[in-house]
């Protein structure tokens, strides 16, 4: 039981330390950019968003130094499972806004989410003890 809730756990902790990354580069970026960039180079924007994401992962190192999961073959799953979840919870994000009358970064796209947080989340992979 012990083991299901360690899983479930950090399976929770590192959805959200993705979810929140993309949550503050996207105000950063609705801060500092118009959504008509975006509009007007969607590959670039993608690929901004793939950099921002691996920046974000570099700056997570600096806090978490370690994985949150030990053994490597959840870790490999969970670049699987979690990328996916956090693109479509931007998505989600993205809808509300226009919802209420915002308007859609870049970000709060299903891809253009995902792409951030496989790009955080190889970082983390990679470098993270």
């Amino acid at each position: 039981m012990e083991f299901i809730f360690e899983i479930l756990f950090n399976i929770f902790g590192e959805l959200l330390i993705q979810c929140f990354g993309e949550l503050l580069v996207n105000y950063g970026l609705r801060s500092a950019v118009d959504g008509e960039t975006a509009r007007r180079h969607p590959f670039l924007s993608f690929f901004g968003n793939v950099l921002l994401g691996a920046i974000a992962g570099g700056i997570s190192l600096l806090i978490f130094k370690e994985h949150f999961l030990k053994a490597a073959w959840l870790r490999i799953a969970m670049l699987f499972v979690i990328p996916p979840l956090a693109g479509m919870m931007m998505s989600a994000f993205g809808k509300w806004q226009e919802k209420h009358g915002g308007e859609r970064a870049s970000l709060e796209r299903f891809w253009h989410g995902l792409a951030f947080a496989l790009a955080m989340g190889l970082v983390r992979f990679l470098y993270a003890k």
